[in-house]
Parts: C-alpha cells; structure tokens; sequence
C-alpha cells in the first residue's frame, strides 16, 4: 500500500501569509547582519561610507530580490499539491542561491580591489561560510513565521468550530434549533452565521470565500469573506459539507443529482439558476460514498 504523503497546509502559501514572511525575514536579516559584522571575520560586509558598505547594501537587495522572486513563484504553484519535504527543500534552495550569489560578488569585488579577501578564499569556501549566514537568517525566521501562522489558523479553527449565532439568515421572529454554520473572517470576526438547510455551497476567490445561501424569502443570496475553504473544510468535516473542487464545498444536503460528463462528474443542487458544480479527482471517491450513502 502506497503511503500518503503529507501536503503542506495552503496558508503557509497564501498571499498575505508569503508578504508577511518576506517582510519578517527582511527585518530579521537585516538585524543579523548588522550585529554580526563586528564579529564576523569571514565576511567582508561594512557600515559606513566605505565602498565595501555600498557592495553590502547591494547583497543584502540581491538576496531580498531572490527571496521576493521565489515566494512569488511559490504563490503562484499554490493550487499545486506540495509536500512538507519539497517545502523544505524549496526553502534550501534560496539559501543555497543567495550563498553562490555571496561568493560571485566576493570574487568579482576582490578582483577588482573594492573588498579584501585572505589569499586561501576559493568559490567553495565561500559558499560554505555563507551558508551558515543563510541558515540563521532565513531559516529561523521562517520557522518563526511558520509558527505564528499556524497558531492564527488554528485560533481561526476553533472560532469557527464553537461559534455562537450572531448573525442570522433567520428572521428575528423565528427561533428554532437548525444546525448553523458560523463563518468568521481571517481577523476572528464573525461575519455569517447561516442554517445548513439554507446554505448550498461555499466557493473559493483567492483569500476570501464567497457564500451561496438562500434567505428567509427563499431568494439566493452570496456573502464574501475573508477567509480560507481550507479552515472550512477542516472545521466542519462529518456535516454535510463535503469539498469536492479545489474552489468549491457543497452542502450535499443541497445536491439534486450527479452526473458523469466526458470531463469527470458534475453535481446539480436544489436552485435551478446555481451553475453545475465540477467534481475533481481528488475529491471524486469521497462526493460520491457520500452522495450514494445519502437516504
């Protein structure tokens, strides 16, 4: 049997997660460097009005430049299933990059005298020294960040998961004991509250979800919030909210039929004007157990 591999969880690569790591760690670099350059004796990083201040402001924009480039891409992959591993290794990469880009600027600045370099200074050595400058000021603040983020997704979690009704889809003359859904944002604010009897389905837009209900008049009513389908799904696995698309959970309460197109499944919900909703393989066995398991 093939083991599972561990996915790395989709806010470690949302936008305003990667700003906030990239600004995290720019400060944290920035601070490294500046106490560690009295005491280094491998680097030739200066302050001051020195040329070699000027040839070190200029590494610490490279290195920022790649590290900004490479969350980009990693942002832009997000919808790409990745491991803890390739996740490490990623990161390894950077540090790997920025400590060459250390030793071609020390070679080409040496050559030309604008820094000094002891005689035994090979590409390798320098690499190597660079790595533990690296090391500390990439990896310990994405370890760092890494932990806060978890931390605020797992707060949000447990809002979500114990939620009292605030805001209703009910009139405020009707009081019953309809189970409800409580949506609350990427702030900790609750924003909706709704009946899962009148909720269809629960659609992705890059940081926010957009929520597909019907009011108390029957009519269909959509509410945006800033918030991940990820901490949805997590939050209320065993009710009838089942995730069947990268951008879509439906309320399989809600669903009128199931249908196979030349492209994979389709399900048709209860409102006639709700698009079809595509079943993608991922998430293709478990809609269906559930859909065939409905009484």
């Amino acid at each position: 049997m093939k083991k599972s591999r561990r996915l790395i969880p989709d806010y470690l690569r949302g936008k305003y997660q990667l700003l906030g790591t990239v600004v995290f760690t720019a400060f944290f670099s920035l601070v490294f460097m500046l106490v560690s350059i009295p005491f280094s004796h491998n680097a030739w990083f200066a302050l001051g009005t020195s040329s070699a201040f000027g040839y070190t402001a200029t590494f610490f924009f490279l290195s920022l430049l790649v590290v900004v480039v490479s969350k980009r891409v990693l942002y832009m992959t997000r919808n790409h299933p990745m491991t803890f591993f390739q996740y490490v290794i990623w990161d390894l990469l950077e540090a790997v990059t920025i400590a060459i880009l250390y030793a071609l600027l020390s070679r080409w600045g040496n050559s030309r005298g604008i820094i000094s370099l002891a005689p035994e200074s090979t590409f390798i050595t320098l690499s190597l020294s660079a790595m533990v400058y690296c090391f500390v000021s990439l990896v310990i603040p994405y370890i760092i960040a890494g932990m806060f983020f978890a931390i605020v997704e797992r707060d949000n979690t447990i809002r979500l998961m114990n939620a009292n009704d605030v805001v209703s889809d009910d009139p405020p003359e009707e009081k019953h004991e309809a189970e409800k859904i409580a949506l609350y944002d990427n702030n900790g604010s609750l924003k909706l509250s709704v009946s899962l009897s009148h909720l269809f389905y629960i659609e992705s837009s890059d940081n926010y979800v957009i929520v597909w209900y019907s009011d108390s008049s029957d009519q269909l009513k959509k509410y945006m919030i800033r918030c991940r389908l990820k901490t949805i799904e997590e939050s209320f696995r065993g009710s009838s909210l089942v995730r069947c698309h990268r951008k879509y959970i439906v309320n399989m309460d809600k669903v009128q039929s199931l249908r196979r197109e030349k492209d994979g499944y389709e399900l048709d919900l209860e409102d006639q004007s709700i698009p079809s909703i595509p079943i993608t393989k991922t998430y293709a066995e478990n809609v269906l157990s559930r859909f065939n398991s409905r009484k």
